[in-house]
């Protein structure tokens, strides 16, 4: 049973060493020093894979991991593993407008996840793990409707995409220890059987998308 158990928790968007009833110290980004970025709010599995996602592609100046979506104030990353918070792992991306356009970023979310399984992506399970574009004004909508359109009718996916379209509300950083975690972590055995081959399989399908440092 001990090692059912280790293999659930290595293949899932956790490690041993977080199993830990940690408070939540509210963690805070440091003061950007890029200005006229625009933010963008998306959730697609755990957020260490869309993280490093994001951050591959042109025009992406940063992404943060957190938690959107729910209900619960200031909730820790053990709150959101029961999947009783309303909240999904989410990012935050930081982009420039003048070199990457919002629906460019919907190609990156909807390349680089399946947005038909509910409430699960990979090995991931739980309503903490669905699928949702959270929109800040009326044409960023209209922009997801009508690309989610623009998949089912050239049916780009066999199955009938199941992603929310939610209005933006509040975005909470999730723990220091979650950001950038692909990049500092790349012996966790998540990162290593998930995360990478994600990414990978992204950067196969989108290179023209990447920044110069990830083609490779």
């Amino acid at each position: 049973m001990r090692y059912i158990i280790l293999a659930i928790l290595f293949n899932s968007c956790m490690s041993l060493g977080q199993l830990k009833d940690n408070e939540n110290p509210v963690w805070q980004p440091p003061a950007s020093t890029y200005k006229n970025l625009k933010k963008a709010y998306f959730a697609s599995g755990c957020f260490w894979c869309v993280e490093a996602v994001f951050e591959s592609v042109k025009g992406v100046y940063e992404v943060y991991s957190g938690y959107s979506g729910g209900y619960l104030k200031n909730p820790t990353y053990n709150q959101i593993g029961t999947g009783r918070t309303g909240h999904a792992e989410a990012v935050e991306v930081l982009y420039n407008v003048e070199e990457i356009g919002y629906g460019t970023l919907l190609q990156v979310f909807f390349g680089s996840h399946d947005p038909t399984t509910l409430n699960r992506q990979g090995p991931d399970r739980g309503e903490q793990y669905r699928s949702i574009v959270f929109y800040q004004e009326e044409q960023e909508k209209k922009l997801i409707q009508d690309y989610i359109q623009l998949l089912e009718k050239n049916k780009i996916f066999e199955k009938k995409i199941v992603t929310q379209i939610l209005p933006f509300e509040v975005f909470y950083y999730a723990e220091e220890y979650h950001q950038n975690y692909e990049r500092l972590n790349p012996n966790d055995l998540y990162v290593k059987n998930v995360s990478i081959p994600r990414i990978n399989r992204f950067k196969k399908l989108y290179p023209e998308l990447l920044k110069e440092s990830f083609k490779n």
